[in-house]
């Protein structure tokens, strides 16, 4: 029997930017709640950037969670997959949106890309400094968490709370 693919759930995004820290947020809520089986890592990545790339290493399915603009109304959730991820980080947000872009490419280059890649995003209202977030999507947060834990279920990972 083989062992069961290696998944890592990476919360992006800076927790003083308002909206922009739902992913590390997200994560942050999911660790707190939930224990997830030993192939699944949860990694705050904030604004980490290349910095994350040696953690990619036998990564297998990579679940991208964070603020997004998509166009879409404050508080709208986006799922993203595949090639579609790195598209989407063309209209850069904030500074680490563009360190994802460049992270991807790099552990693209490196061979060490993982297999999957969904983004589970939200669209923020306000990336105005501060630590809190807009209305819209403080409402927004438990559905993002909600996609995340879809995602996973969809890969056959099923956390404990």
């Amino acid at each position: 029997m083989s062992s069961p693919l290696r998944t890592m759930v990476l919360g992006l995004g800076n927790l003083v930017m308002g909206d922009d820290g739902a992913g590390v947020r997200v994560v942050t809520h999911l660790a707190e709640w939930y224990r997830f089986p030993e192939n699944v890592e949860l990694l705050d990545g904030g604004t980490l950037g290349l910095d994350i790339l040696p953690r990619l290493e036998g990564i297998d399915r990579l679940l991208v969670v964070d603020a997004v603009d998509n166009g879409k109304a404050p508080g709208d959730l986006v799922r993203l997959e595949g090639e579609e991820v790195p598209v989407a980080l063309a209209t850069k947000l904030s500074p680490h949106q563009m360190g994802l872009k460049d992270l991807l490419a790099v552990a693209d280059l490196q061979g060490i890309m993982p297999g999957e890649i969904v983004l589970a995003g939200v669209q923020p209202g306000s990336i105005e400094m501060g630590l809190e977030l807009s209305e819209e999507v403080e409402v927004a947060l438990s559905g993002l968490a909600g996609l995340v834990l879809s995602e996973l279920e969809k890969w056959g990972v099923a956390p404990v709370s």
